[in-house]
């Protein structure tokens, strides 16, 4: 299915997402136990994944609405042969000739299960991670100012967590490179959809350290400093830590993007990560080359992106005569 923008970062599945907001570091435990799950939001078979709308109630007896998703996590190549022989229950299903199958049941801690929360959820984290339909917009420069520019400064789309992460306020431990300089460095965090485990889902997001610059249509020859640093220096930096080349990433934003605040997705080349479908992912070195033919190259293009059938924004087009 087509990804869609979200009014807040793709750090999460969808994601993801990727993708609750981070927060402090001082906030209690999220309390599992005392969740009631009031529906299945979404699933996913090919990635292993739910999302739950659930509830927690207060003291006062007042449910609050909290979305969970859980996620089941890639195998560590280290730890299979520990999966194998430690305790591990076998039930035999299916037998003929050569062929069997198996119910393979780990012990707990060789069966993580990532798990993301958002907590508190508003209506609009519930309705983000419900399964919708998707329609795809051919966006003129035009419709951005008159339809999409308006709509985003309307919205209270909250970015503090960004500001946090760039002001050290949170996530600093987490940080992999950072270049200081205002107006054309960044920094380098993994995304909170990558566990750290292992690379085959590596993920790392870039912030700018600018304000002002919003998503691609933003984007002018003025900027190119900027976006070759983080091609750049955001390459050098993974593959010094991590170990990975700069030829095994997949280096793109997105538009729609899934918060306003410009960043720039690095993922393993070979992981299937949500938001980089053809519609929605732009690779940076071809951003790069754009500007640098045309220095106003995304203030005249159409750009088409793909929206849920409940986004206001595609209501928006819809009003327009556009969809």
């Amino acid at each position: 299915m087509a990804e869609s923008p979200q009014p807040k970062r793709k750090r999460e599945e969808e994601a993801a997402a990727a993708e609750a907001a981070p927060h402090d570091g001082t906030a209690a435990p999220f309390p599992l136990a005392e969740l009631r799950v009031r529906r299945v939001l979404r699933e996913s078979a090919r990635d292993k994944t739910v999302f739950l709308h659930g509830q927690v109630t207060g003291p006062s007896g007042e449910g609050t609405d909290a979305v969970v998703i859980l996620e089941k996590t890639p195998f560590q190549e280290e730890k299979v042969s520990e999966l194998l022989k430690k305790h591990t229950k076998l039930e035999l299903q299916m037998h003929n000739d050569i062929y069997s199958t198996y119910h393979l049941y780990p012990p707990p801690e060789l069966s993580e299960i990532k798990t993301t929360v958002v907590y508190p959820a508003t209506e609009k984290h519930l309705q983000k991670y419900l399964r919708q339909e998707v329609h795809l917009i051919r966006e003129t420069w035009e419709d951005y100012r008159s339809i999409t520019l308006p709509f985003i400064q309307s919205q209270s789309f909250s970015i503090q967590w960004v500001y946090n992460i760039l002001e050290k306020k949170a996530e600093a431990d987490r940080i992999v490179h950072e270049n200081p300089d205002p107006s054309n460095g960044f920094v380098l965090v993994p995304d909170l959809k990558w566990n750290q485990n292992q690379l085959d889902d590596l993920y790392l997001i870039a912030l700018i350290h600018r304000r002002e610059v919003k998503s691609l249509r933003d984007l002018t020859g003025e900027h190119l400093p900027l976006l070759r640093n983080i091609l750049q220096e955001g390459k050098e930096a993974i593959e010094k830590r991590f170990g990975v080349p700069g030829s095994q990433l997949r280096i793109y934003l997105h538009y729609q993007p899934s918060y306003y605040h410009l960043h720039v997705h690095f993922t393993a080349l070979g992981y299937d990560a949500p938001g980089s479908s053809v519609e929605r992912a732009h690779l940076l070195a071809d951003v790069i080359d754009n500007l640098a033919t045309d220095s106003m190259y995304y203030q005249k293009r159409a750009l088409t992106f793909a929206l849920r059938a409940d986004e206001p924004l595609l209501k928006k087009f819809q009003e327009a005569g556009r969809v």
